[in-house]
């Protein structure tokens, strides 16, 4: 079975259609063993009891997570994982801004045992679309983890990543509950030396619209790098 946990913080409208639009597109691809988990991170508003009904009655299996408070993505994905029953496991945002192209290579790399643990990376084309300040944010941390952690993929934040049921251990000992688990994750994988990580180009779908970002998260987001920086792996 395939797990694919979805994060939802505030949604844009009509998230359900689409999301149930592609649950048929990859299903026709994958077949029926295909589970989603939809993650409520303290959603003020977006969430409606009728979008759940929805989903439960147009996915056959499909599970709802949710808390009054929002945590952060990371503590998100980590209460999705902990209710995956698949043996691969995939999570990407509530939009699925990337092309099912790129999610089913993602898929095919995990699911074929060519890899333990698949990161999408962003092509250039993804910066053509990206707001120029957040370009900056992204080139500057690949700088700084190729500089300080020195690990084969610098690309850390692309919103498309999976593994296999092994490796789901390790990504539940990740400790950082907004942006950055994603670079902790992949830290510690490198440093356990025991699983095959692999780098999978994706490309976004046309017409993504970025949010506006909160650059409140920036200063909190640095002191969880030099975090990542200066502990040992797995350490609490």
């Amino acid at each position: 079975m395939l797990s694919i946990v979805l994060p939802c913080y505030n949604p844009p409208k009509h998230w359900d259609s689409y999301l149930v639009s592609q649950y048929q597109i990859l299903r026709e691809q994958i077949g029926e063993d295909l589970e989603l988990i939809v993650v409520n991170d303290g959603s003020r508003h977006g969430v409606e009891d009728r979008h759940i009904s929805r989903l439960r009655q147009e996915i056959p299996h499909f599970s709802y997570v949710h808390y009054p408070v929002n945590k952060g993505k990371g503590y998100a994905i980590r209460q999705g994982m902990q209710q995956a029953r698949g043996t691969v496991l995939i999570y990407t945002d509530i939009d699925f801004p990337y092309s099912t192209g790129s999610f089913m290579e993602v898929y095919r790399q995990l699911e074929t045992g060519a890899c333990d643990v698949a990161v999408g990376i962003k092509d250039d084309h993804y910066y053509k679309g990206v707001p120029m300040l957040r370009r900056i944010i992204s080139r500057s941390l690949r700088f700084l983890i190729r500089i300080f952690l020195r690990i084969p993929i610098t690309d850390t934040q692309c919103g498309l990543k999976g593994f296999n049921r092994k490796v789901l251990p390790l990504f539940l000992q990740t400790g950082i509950d907004r942006y950055l688990f994603d670079l902790e994750f992949i830290r510690n994988c490198f440093a356990a030396g025991k699983f095959n990580v692999e780098a999978i180009p994706v490309r976004l779908n046309e017409g993504v619209v970025f949010r506006k970002m909160n650059y409140r998260v920036l200063i909190p987001e640095f002191i969880n790098f030099i975090r990542v920086s200066f502990k040992k792996p797995h350490e609490k």
